[in-house]
């Protein structure tokens, strides 16, 4: 009995590694098959969506953070891209876990990326601090919301998906 719940216990995290392996992957796929607008001065990520999922479970967190890091090897910015856009996501997966309501997950993400982001662009591009700021909110605002609205509607009529997600 004891080696069948070991069993099953290894079971369940190679399906937790690979569940978080498939959203990461799939984040870099998106960022690099549409990789001009997910890079530069005017960011409309359309892998932002994801950013939901951790609404429903944190472990997505280290997906999308691993995602970013990754996508982010191909950016025309490399290492600042790496680095800053990781703690951007970070920041923004941190506070999505917390909210209670995911009305409130692309307003989050849209002010700390458009913040970290915004200052990444001004002081590695050398372009306008405020305007590099407004650009990235308003891009990660408006996919993160599509995002929001897709999970939403999936809610309403496939609660079996979103409870594998929570899983």
């Amino acid at each position: 009995m004891k080696k069948l719940k070991e069993l099953i216990n290894q079971i369940k995290d190679v399906r937790q590694m690979t569940k978080i392996a498939i959203i990461a992957a799939v984040y870099v796929a998106l960022c690099l098959a549409l990789a001009p607008v997910s890079y530069g001065a005017i960011q409309f990520r359309i892998s932002e969506i994801m950013l939901v999922l951790p609404f429903y479970n944190k472990k997505y967190g280290i997906s999308l953070v691993l995602g970013t890091f990754i996508a982010n090897i191909f950016s025309p910015m490399g290492i600042y891209d790496m680095i800053f856009g990781t703690v951007a996501s970070v920041l923004v997966c941190v506070v999505i876990v917390k909210l209670k309501n995911k009305k409130f997950i692309a307003l989050a993400a849209g002010v700390i990326n458009g913040i970290i982001i915004g200052m990444e662009l001004y002081f590695v591009l050398n372009l306008n601090l405020i305007l590099s700021m407004i650009y990235v909110a308003v891009g990660e605002f408006v996919v993160v919301l599509i995002g929001v609205l897709v999970f939403t509607g999936i809610e309403k009529v496939n609660r079996k998906f979103i409870n594998l997600l929570r899983e």
